[in-house]
């Protein structure tokens, strides 16, 4: 069973905790690996201009902990969240609890999320208007897609498109923007080595999805995972690591990419575990938690292996 955190007693304590909680490094390292990817390839074809990849960086973190806040008070508000047990709370799932642990009130969370969209928003409009334009695109679908995961009317999450609306942001979006705002255009090469970085993410959203499938489900929450069932929902989790590793990665030296790249199949090994470990016991939380790790690992590993593979046929002209 996860050992949850003592609670400060101050309301300041306690409120520096909540926002430690929305800003989640373990989630961030998301945001971490697709950037670093695109920075990458984009060092690949040339030198890297910090400063604006700075500002990409703040932008992106600022609209990634925006999206947790406002999705605590929307999952909070569906009852999602209140009902996942004890016993099914994970380190890596079952929200950030920074309403249902009494860290933050409703309108505090509202108004977080609303302070940080600010900010993430005006980091993207100084790169739009002072850097690339091109890349006013990216920012507004991900901004769209990060308030709509949990948000009405949309409410992606809740529909069974939350998958594909991570695997999207943060594989060939969030590739492709950094990309972008470094070289000022964007090849198709780069574009397509954000697919199997975004699809592992997914996995990575999926296997998240079974600690809490049983409060989802009684929340209305319709991801993948409730409506697959656990059995079969475990068995496409396999069929992703497969798709990712041995269909996408395998395939990108064939779209121009060097193959130096194929250092991501680093990833596979973990991915095979987590995916073996989850057909084994796809109900019990504390059997599931390994595997959520070693799914993180997995996706870390491939976009580190692919970024140092890129930095390596760079190097070598």
């Amino acid at each position: 069973m996860t050992t949850l955190p003592v609670l400060p007693r101050s309301p300041r304590g306690r409120f520096w905790l909540g926002v430690w909680r929305v800003a989640d490094p373990k989630i961030t390292l998301a945001s971490v690996a697709g950037m670093g990817l695109g920075a990458a390839a984009a060092a690949h074809d040339g030198p890297l201009h910090w400063g604006w990849l700075g500002l990409t960086v703040l932008g992106i973190f600022c609209i990634e902990a925006a999206k947790n806040a406002s999705g605590e008070v929307f999952d909070w508000d569906s009852g999602a969240d209140q009902g996942v047990a004890t016993e099914d709370r994970s380190p890596f799932s079952g929200g950030k609890r920074v309403l249902v642990d009494g860290l933050w009130s409703r309108r505090e969370a509202f108004a977080l999320a609303f302070a940080f969209y600010l900010v993430g928003a005006a980091a993207g409009l100084a790169i739009v208007g002072l850097r690339e334009p091109a890349v006013l695109g990216f920012g507004l679908a991900g901004v769209g897609l990060a308030f709509f995961y949990h948000a009405p009317p949309l409410r992606l999450s809740y529909r069974g498109l939350g998958e594909l609306a991570v695997g999207l942001a943060y594989g060939p979006f969030m590739t492709s923007g950094t990309y972008l705002v470094q070289r000022g255009e964007l090849p198709l090469r780069v574009i397509l080595l954000g697919l199997p970085l975004g699809l592992a993410i997914a996995a990575f959203l999926w296997i998240n999805e079974f600690p809490d499938q049983r409060a989802d489900a009684a929340a209305g929450k319709r991801t993948l995972v409730v409506r697959l069932g656990p059995a079969g929902a475990a068995r496409a989790f396999a069929g992703i690591i497969a798709l990712v590793y041995l269909g996408l990665l395998l395939l990108l030296p064939l779209a121009g990419l060097t193959p130096w790249v194929l250092l991501g199949m680093s990833g596979l090994p973990l991915g095979v575990r987590a995916a073996r470990q989850l057909r084994r016991d796809p109900e019990t939380t504390a059997v599931i938690v390994p595997a959520q790790g070693w799914t993180l690992l997995s996706f870390l590993l491939l976009s580190g292996g692919a970024s140092v593979g890129l930095l390596v046929a760079g190097w070598l002209g």
